[in-house]
């Protein structure tokens, strides 16, 4: 499939789903969040915008996190975590700077435009997936040749927001095409959903995660106090 048909399908997949996420019924099973910095699992942390973050989930997210890190550990890598519960404050920081880089980036486009731009990769605080401790971004770093793995649109920790970063975008290397086999696969075996436009933004429990597994109800709601 050529990447244009390949972008549009993802798109309309997307688009449609987004479309059912009002309708998806929620049964929050009241489970904790727990903090990863604390778990003594073998993870990589990258810098948070927000002062003292403490990379909270749910306490079953925290044990598959735990079984992943273990796997990559016998391949002599490790697992980042990139960002995980995210407060309507740190949201809406996280759409403001990608807001202000889809306008610097595209300064033809007027602010309908740019805020269209900014939707594709960053929710609006009341909607994003990590405010239920369900959503992980995640890379991996290769401790053989001690650096971030490629993964198509990134270098390093930074990642280039665009079409690319579509989990399947044909026109990657192979290279990026393995890597982001290795991180979904890994994710994807502890019943994790991929988000359809972001090849590191992993979904369990919330709604994006029953939308994509066919289930009738979510368990995990929206967390605003994580104490």
């Amino acid at each position: 499939m050529r990447a244009e048909e390949y972008c549009e399908m993802v798109e309309l997949q997307h688009h449609l789903l987004m479309q059912r996420v009002p309708t998806m019924r929620i049964h929050d099973d009241g489970s904790p969040l727990i903090s990863l910095l604390e778990s003594g699992f073998d993870l990589v942390f990258e810098p948070s915008i927000m002062k003292d973050y403490r990379y909270l989930v749910r306490s079953a997210v925290y044990d598959k996190i735990g079984r992943v890190s273990k796997l990559l550990n016998d391949m002599n890598k490790r697992l980042i975590i990139r960002s995980a519960w995210r407060s309507f404050e740190h949201q809406q920081l996280l759409w403001v700077r990608n807001l202000e880089v889809a306008r610097i980036q595209n300064p033809e486009k007027n602010s309908d435009e740019v805020e269209r731009i900014a939707l594709e990769f960053t929710a609006p605080r009341e909607k994003s997936m990590h405010s239920t401790g369900g959503a992980v971004d995640a890379l991996v770093y290769d401790l053989e040749n001690n650096c971030i793995m490629d993964f198509g649109t990134n270098n390093g920790f930074k990642i280039d927001l665009n079409r690319k970063c579509y989990p399947l975008h044909p026109d990657i290397s192979p290279e990026a095409r393995e890597n982001r086999k290795i991180l979904m696969d890994l994710f994807e075996n502890e019943d994790f959903v991929c988000d359809l436009t972001e090849y590191w933004h992993f979904d369990f429990g919330n709604v994006m995660w029953a939308l994509g597994k066919g289930k009738d109800h979510s368990i995990y709601d929206i967390v605003t106090d994580p104490r």
